[in-house]
């Protein structure tokens, strides 16, 4: 695979272990090569790397497979799925799921990468709808900007969204950059 094929989600071997791609970003300096800095997740240990790999540059494919599976529940250390296909259960653990867990709720469908055999990361619908369950009031006066305020969803993650949600509203929000995207109906 190229480093012009990167792609969230996309299971590289690196420096003899296996990792996920997490984020990218494609760098044109104008002077000097062009390169591409990606964020990687390891599939053994869930550590973090980041890596510049110049433009064109191949990267070996891991084997990858993506199964849709339906979260389940969470104990102290790990997450329960079950796949879809064959209704087998299997855990992923807390660092494995990471900041996606702030949008993790019980019966949500998932896409979840499977790399030689091992669930290795999850992926989620893009955009999820919220039940807002904390919202301060929004404070009356200069608007003209577009005020936000901090809100809690009903997974405990806090979003910024516009002055006019209140407690008990249904937001939509982008899991992938975390913002609020419209009330949701």
């Amino acid at each position: 695979m190229q480093t012009s094929d990167f792609k969230k989600g996309a299971a590289v071997k690196y420096n003899g272990d296996t990792y996920v791609i997490v984020g990218y970003q494609f760098v044109n300096p104008g002077k000097g090569a062009a390169f591409t800095r990606a964020k990687m997740k390891s599939v053994k240990t869930g550590k973090n790397v980041e890596v510049t790999f110049k433009s064109g540059e191949d990267v070996p494919e891991a084997n990858m497979e993506n199964k849709r599976c339906q979260y389940l529940y969470k104990d102290a250390t790990e997450y329960t799925f079950m796949d879809n296909g064959t209704y087998d259960q299997f855990t992923i653990s807390n660092e494995m799921i990471g900041d996606d867990s702030d949008f993790l709720i019980d019966g949500t469908e998932v896409v979840v990468v499977f790399v030689d055999d091992n669930p290795a990361s999850v992926q989620l619908p893009t955009k999820m709808d919220f039940k807002v369950i904390s919202a301060p009031p929004g404070e009356k006066g200069d608007t003209a900007t577009g005020g936000t305020k901090p809100v809690v969803i009903e997974t405990g993650a806090t979003i910024t969204a516009p002055l006019f949600i209140k407690e008990g509203d249904s937001i939509r929000v982008n899991t992938e950059t975390h913002e609020y995207v419209e009330r949701a109906k």
